[in-house]
C-alpha cells in the first residue's frame, strides 16, 4: 500500500494526517461552517479526533492516504484531503475482479488508479490558490511517482462550485450517476464523476501551472499597489 508522504509546494504543504493535527483541524473546521453544505467537516475537538482516527484506520487498511492541508506562509492547518478508492491492476487476471487488493506484497504495492476526495478548506483558505496547488501536488505524485493510469474526483451534482473548479483544472466529466447516494443534508443525491487519464496529464499539468503562475502574478501586482 502507498506509504505516507509529505508533499510541499510554494503556498501549501500536505502533511500525513496525524493525531497532533487534531486541535488545529478543529480550529479550521470552526472558522465558518456556512460553506460546508456538501462536505463532511469535523466540528469541535472530539469530532476532529474521531475524524482522524477513522482516516488512519482506513490508511492502515490500505484504503486511503489522508493529509492535513497546511498553509506554508504561517504553518496553519486549513483543511484536509486524501487519496482514496485505491485500485490495483497488476498480477494474474481474476474474475470477478476484486478491487482494492494489490498483487504481491501490500507493503510495497502502488495503485494503478485512485481518487482524490474528502477535500475541505477553511473559508479563509478558499480562493487563495491553496486548493489548486494541493491538487497539483497530489496529481503530480500520483502520475509521476506512482505512475497511475487514472485519477478520479466526484462531487454532489448540486455542488456547482466544486464542479466548475474541477472543469477549470482540466478534469473530464464522465457523467452523472442519478440517485447515487444519500447526501450530507439527508436528501438522495446524484453524483458527478470526473477523471484525468495518464495520457492527459501533461496537458492538465500545464493548465494548472499556468493558473498558479497567473495567481502569483496577481498577488505581486496587488502588493505593489499597496501604499507604503
Amino acid at each position: 500500500m502507498p506509504v505516507p508522504v509529505l508533499l510541499a509546494g510554494r503556498s501549501v504543504r500536505l502533511e500525513p494526517l496525524a493525531p497532533h493535527h487534531t486541535e488545529a483541524l478543529a480550529v479550521a473546521g470552526a472558522e465558518d461552517r456556512t460553506t460546508y453544505a456538501f462536505t463532511p467537516v469535523p466540528h469541535g475537538v472530539q469530532a476532529s479526533h474521531e475524524y482522524i482516527d477513522r482516516a488512519l484506520a482506513d490508511q492502515a487498511a490500505g484504503r486511503s492516504l489522508p493529509f492535513a492541508v497546511v498553509r506554508a506562509t504561517d504553518g496553519r492547518v486549513v483543511g484536509s484531503t486524501r487519496f482514496l478508492e485505491l485500485d490495483y491492476w497488476q498480477g494474474p487476471l481474476v474474475w470477478p475482479a476484486v478491487p482494492g487488493v494489490p498483487f504481491g506484497d501490500p507493503a510495497t504495492a502502488i495503485p494503478d488508479a485512485a481518487e482524490i476526495g474528502n477535500t475541505w478548506l477553511s473559508p479563509g483558505a478558499q480562493g487563495t490558490g491553496i486548493n489548486t496547488e494541493a491538487k497539483l501536488l497530489m496529481l503530480r505524485h500520483a502520475f509521476e511517482t506512482w505512475g497511475v493510469r487514472r485519477i478520479s474526483l466526484r462531487a454532489d451534482a448540486r455542488n456547482g462550485r466544486s464542479r466548475a473548479a474541477m472543469e477549470r483544472l482540466g478534469f473530464t466529466c464522465e457523467g452523472v450517476r442519478r440517485a447515487h447516494s444519500r447526501g450530507l443534508d439527508g436528501a438522495v443525491r446524484s453524483t458527478a464523476f470526473y477523471s484525468i487519464l495518464d495520457e492527459e496529464w501533461p496537458a492538465v499539468r500545464s493548465i494548472i501551472e499556468l493558473k498558479l503562475s497567473a495567481g502569483a502574478q496577481r498577488k505581486r501586482r496587488r502588493k505593489t499597489l499597496v501604499p507604503a
